[in-house]
């Protein structure tokens, strides 16, 4: 009877020992779960939150808006046709709802368009940005050749057949103009770090655009942008750069005729960041045009790219 007790001991043991494997199990299972639905959450309403900043930064662009300056604080001030500053909304950690919401409004119209840029010129802007003569020149004949219609390849570029094809994830060559910059990634010679930037150095995608009209608008172009038009030296841009911080241009001064330049803008770039406890968890960019033939009120957005 006592080793009979024991046996029926050690299954009770048994049992119980199974039965607490099994509510741990089920415990952490549920943990799981129930953060993984908290993250979903969190990413919805930081997408949202997104998606409102958007919505802000195109409520500024819809105002009385003619020109567009870079401040020192590398954010854009907008002015009246009289050359009045307008009201600045808060675009900092502005909060709303369960999180906040941040974003950016940068001039489209002060990049480079890559799709109407001859390649000397692209070629300064890659020198201004402190790329060597190697890596200037396959970067330079690849975006040729991934916009012309013909599959020869210039002496550092590359088209399908010959370099495209042959990586371990192929695809071929554009022969056409590109729709985003983003396409650049795809580019021979364009390397993330080239495209980014790297240790709080702006990248490519800073400088450069597919989506404005062409034109350079001299009050928000940067000193990069400025050496790639060709005659602007170094005193020239600081120059430019103290004289905007006082007002616009309303006027392209004489020195800079004839270069391409502009001095109102209508396409922007909105970059948006949705946060949750302080942190993003989601982010949105979008550029936007407004719509002068309805005095400006009325905005479309050219690109979206994010959570949508």
């Amino acid at each position: 009877m006592s080793r009979q007790r024991g046996f029926a001991l050690i299954a009770v043991l048994l049992v119980l020992a199974m039965v607490g494997v099994l509510g741990a199990e089920f415990a952490y299972s549920m943990r799981l779960e129930a953060t993984s639905v908290r993250a979903y959450k969190d990413t919805l309403t930081a997408a949202h939150l997104a998606e409102a900043a958007i919505e802000q930064g195109i409520r500024e662009i819809a105002g009385d808006v003619t020109y567009a300056v870079v401040t020192e604080d590398d954010s854009l001030t907008f002015y009246n046709r009289d050359r009045l500053p307008l009201k600045r909304l808060p675009r900092t950690k502005v909060p709303l709802g369960a999180g906040q919401f941040s974003y950016r409004i940068t001039d489209e119209e002060a990049r480079l368009n890559l799709n109407a840029s001859p390649p000397d010129r692209v070629d300064r802007l890659l020198t201004a940005m402190g790329l060597d003569k190697s890596e200037r020149d396959t970067i330079n004949d690849s975006i040729q050749d991934w916009r012309d219609a013909n599959d020869e390849h210039r002496v550092n570029g590359a088209e399908s057949e010959d370099y495209y094809l042959k990586l371990p994830l192929p695809y071929r060559a554009k022969n056409g103009n590109l729709d985003s910059i983003t396409e650049l990634l795809q580019i021979k010679g364009v390397t993330p770090a080239i495209y980014n930037g790297v240790g709080g150095k702006p990248g490519l995608a800073a400088y450069v655009t597919v989506k404005s009209p062409g034109q350079v608008n001299l009050n928000t172009a940067s000193c990069v942008v400025l050496h790639a038009l060709g005659g602007a030296g170094d005193a020239e841009c600081s120059a430019i750069e103290q004289a905007r911080r006082e007002g616009p241009y309303a006027s392209v001064p004489g020195q800079f005729g004839g270069r391409g330049l502009s001095l109102t803008t209508r396409t922007f770039r909105i970059e948006a960041d949705g946060l949750i406890d302080g942190q993003v968890r989601a982010r949105v960019t979008a550029i936007v045009q407004r719509n002068p033939q309805s005095g400006g009120d009325t905005v479309t957005v050219l690109e979206w790219s994010g959570v949508r």
